[in-house]
């Protein structure tokens, strides 16, 4: 401490040298959430919903129907995912049963200054089960954070089809991805044993690493189709067939073009989607998956 000015009587008045203490910045209210929901055939012949929950901001949504697969519709309230959330989907199916799994829109990855989102969904499917698990596409703000994983346990006979795709920056408005993270793993298992293990990661410079031929070759968005169905390995000529009609690999402009092609080994069949264009490529997947599937998308993705 330093002394201060001689007061008159000869004196020295003290002075205390005050210290700002910063005030912390306020602790975030993290978006956290769940929703589960199990399905069987209790009856032999109909596909029933036997259990459903629901955490935070999710919400499963049933449209009506009047035969064939129960469809789920996920609503995320919070409109979109900001740094730090975490959301987890559970979909369990009984023996028999038939469910398809979508998504209101397209959901929104948010800018983040450091904490990571992340977004599980996890599957179990009993014997002669069918899952198609159709989310509409993800889209990745600049400087955006996530780790998403998808799991499923299989039975011998299940079948599942999944597809997911990923646009990085709004294209309307011209948005670049300088910098972001995203981590994408898939794991799938057939009667105990891993089938499917993928895991794409994209850390730091996401546009300049999209931009490198090995990689995206300008791509700005992509998506990945995978069937895992006791069929799927011999469906492997009928995919290429339909990318072809569907308008993959079709010169389209340097903007529109989709590149795409498939491959089968290991009981299973993978699509891999590329374009520099998320609506060309979207446009494509959808023709894909109605020829593969021979059966029309859910309504959701005619909006």
């Amino acid at each position: 401490m330093r002394s201060g000015p001689a007061s008159r009587d000869g004196s020295r008045a003290s002075k205390t040298r005050e210290i700002a203490i910063p005030t912390p910045p306020p602790h975030r209210q993290r978006s956290t959430g769940f929703a589960r929901i199990r399905l069987g055939c209790p009856d032999g012949r109909e596909t029933r919903i036997l259990d459903i929950a629901e955490s935070g901001p999710l919400r499963l949504r049933m449209p009506r129907r009047s035969e064939g697969a129960v469809e789920a519709v996920l609503l995320n309230t919070a409109g979109g995912i900001a740094c730090g959330d975490a959301f987890e989907t559970g979909v369990t199916l009984d023996e028999g049963a038939d469910f398809v799994f979508t998504t209101v829109a397209a959901e929104k990855i948010y800018r983040s200054d450091g904490p990571v989102s992340t977004v599980a969904t996890r599957a179990s499917l009993a014997a002669g089960t069918r899952f198609a698990f159709l989310p509409q596409e993800t889209i990745l703000f600049d400087r955006a954070a996530l780790r998403r994983r998808f799991e499923a346990d299989l039975a011998g006979d299940a079948r599942l089809l999944a597809f997911e795709a990923v646009t990085f920056g709004r294209a309307a408005r011209a948005e670049e991805i300088a910098q972001g993270t995203l981590v994408d793993a898939w794991r799938i298992r057939r009667g105990g044993r891993l089938v499917v293990a993928d895991t794409l990661r994209l850390d730091g410079p996401i546009g300049a690493l999209l931009d490198r031929t090995a990689l995206g070759g300008g791509a700005r968005a992509m998506a990945t189709l995978i069937d895992v169905s006791p069929d799927a390995e011999r469906r492997l000529d009928e995919m290429r067939a339909i990318l072809e009609v569907a308008g993959a690999n079709a010169e389209a402009g340097v903007r529109g073009r989709v590149e795409a092609g498939a491959s089968a080994w290991n009981g299973h069949l993978v699509v891999r989607f590329l374009s520099a264009d998320g609506d060309a490529l979207k446009r494509v997947a959808q023709r894909v998956l109605v020829a593969y599937r021979k059966a029309p998308l859910p309504r959701v993705w005619q909006g």
